[in-house]
């Protein structure tokens, strides 16, 4: 049977029967259906020689068709298809990563890099020299309960257990191996509610007063440094009592106060997405953590200190804050941690201006879900976290039972 092999044809499968269904687009490239209910994707790739892609239930049409073609392509090469898959499947876990899923980690996700090396440092030791199908769910658990042991968070252990998972279903989907082998293992269980670290007024105000006292110091010892060069002839370095900001930090740590922004967020920042007239600020998809785009309104505050960096920078393109070489700015943690200090300030990370930010929104009475589209939750659940920081809504619940009450005994008087 003949068939375009698409998501519509899906619809309406023949049932009941064993068959093999050819694209009319692609020779070579079939749909293999049982009466068991196992469908499989299939191409043909030479006389006689066939290679299965993978179960129906685990690649669309679009994918499977993709990998076709490329099996297609190197067989047209001369590649010896079944040899390279033979390799593939007695490929050790770091081979895997090194030679199959790293290069298309980096080519088709956004974190890839990141994904790959946390792959590498966390599991190399354990099950890098084992083979796919040796890696078992106990070796897991085993792994898991040394990390939490060791101090690790539990959200850190998941997210390392996540990335794991993800390779080992690429590599069923690829036909690397059969089935996953740690598909049953589960997420440690978090307390998605837990306390939520923001600045009271008094750090908040130690926070801004230790960032003003940090570029007053810069200044003064700017205008110390031109005195001694002048003394001696030499050329002087630019006045920083002319410019608004004597670096990037004190703008970011505002900016970040006011506009939630993640740290990540802030560095991708380019002034084409700041619109000083009309008080607005957009994060694109593609840099963003949900891969999708918000657009952020500017309060004062933020617009003052977007004008104020713009005039010290004298830019209006390009970084918002560049690093050094012009680059994309990449670790403000030095400078960070010696103004938290000077502050006085502990168990605060720069994230939790994030924090700051929404907690802040929620105590000033603004609703869940418009503090959610501000933050970029992808659903409710994350910005449930601020919800007891809204203690009035509750209590006027409760005290409706109270009300309930009152108006029946009146009814009844």
């Amino acid at each position: 049977m003949k068939a375009a092999l698409n998501n519509t044809m899906l619809k309406n499968l023949p049932e009941g029967r064993d068959m093999d269904i050819y694209d009319t687009k692609l020779i070579g490239f079939v749909l293999r259906l049982r009466k068991s209910g196992r469908h499989s994707w299939r191409v043909n790739y030479a006389r006689g020689k066939w290679h299965t892609l993978g179960r129906l239930t685990d690649l669309k049409p679009a994918e499977a068709r993709e990998q076709a073609k490329a099996i297609l392509g190197d067989a047209a090469k001369g590649k010896d298809v079944r040899a390279e898959s033979r390799r593939a499947k007695s490929a050790t876990f770091r081979d895997y990563l090194k030679n199959i899923y790293g290069p298309w980690a980096k080519a088709h996700r956004k974190d890839g890099a990141a994904t790959l090396a946390r792959l590498q440092a966390c599991f190399d030791s354990e099950i890098g020299g084992k083979r796919l199908p040796e890696i078992t769910h106990w070796i897991v658990e085993k792994w898991r309960s040394k990390r939490l042991k060791d101090g690790k968070a539990h959200s850190t252990v998941n997210r390392d257990v996540t990335a794991l998972k993800s390779a080992l279903n690429r590599a069923v989907e690829w036909n690397v191996i059969d089935a996953n082998p740690i598909a049953k293992v589960k997420p440690a269980k978090l307390d998605r509610r837990g306390v939520v670290r923001y600045l009271s007024d008094d750090e908040e105000t130690r926070l801004r007063a230790a960032l003003a006292a940090r570029e007053e110091q810069a200044r003064a010892e700017r205008a110390n440094a031109n005195q001694w060069r002048l003394l001696r002839g030499y050329p002087i370095m630019p006045d920083l009592r002319a410019v608004p900001y004597v670096d990037h930090l004190r703008p970011l740590v505002l900016l970040a106060m006011n506009t939630g922004l993640r740290r990540g967020e802030l560095f991708n920042l380019k002034w084409s997405d700041v619109d000083l007239i009309r008080s607005i600020l957009t994060v694109h998809g593609y840099g963003a953590k949900s891969g999708q785009t918000r657009h952020i309104p500017l309060n004062t505050e933020a617009l003052a200190v977007l004008q104020g960096w713009q005039k010290t920078t004298e830019a209006s393109k390009g970084l918002v804050f560049p690093g050094r070489d012009g680059g994309r700015l990449d670790n403000i943690n030095k400078s960070w941690r010696g103004v938290l200090s000077d502050a006085g300030i502990t168990g605060f990370r720069f994230h939790d201006l994030r924090h700051h930010f929404a907690s802040k929104l929620v105590m000033a009475g603004v609703d869940l879900n418009t503090v959610r589209e501000l933050l970029g939750h992808g659903d409710l659940m994350m910005t449930l976290r601020y919800a007891h920081l809204a203690p009035e809504h509750k209590a006027e619940a409760v005290a409706r039972l109270t009300a309930a009450k009152e108006s029946r005994k009146e009814s009844v008087a």
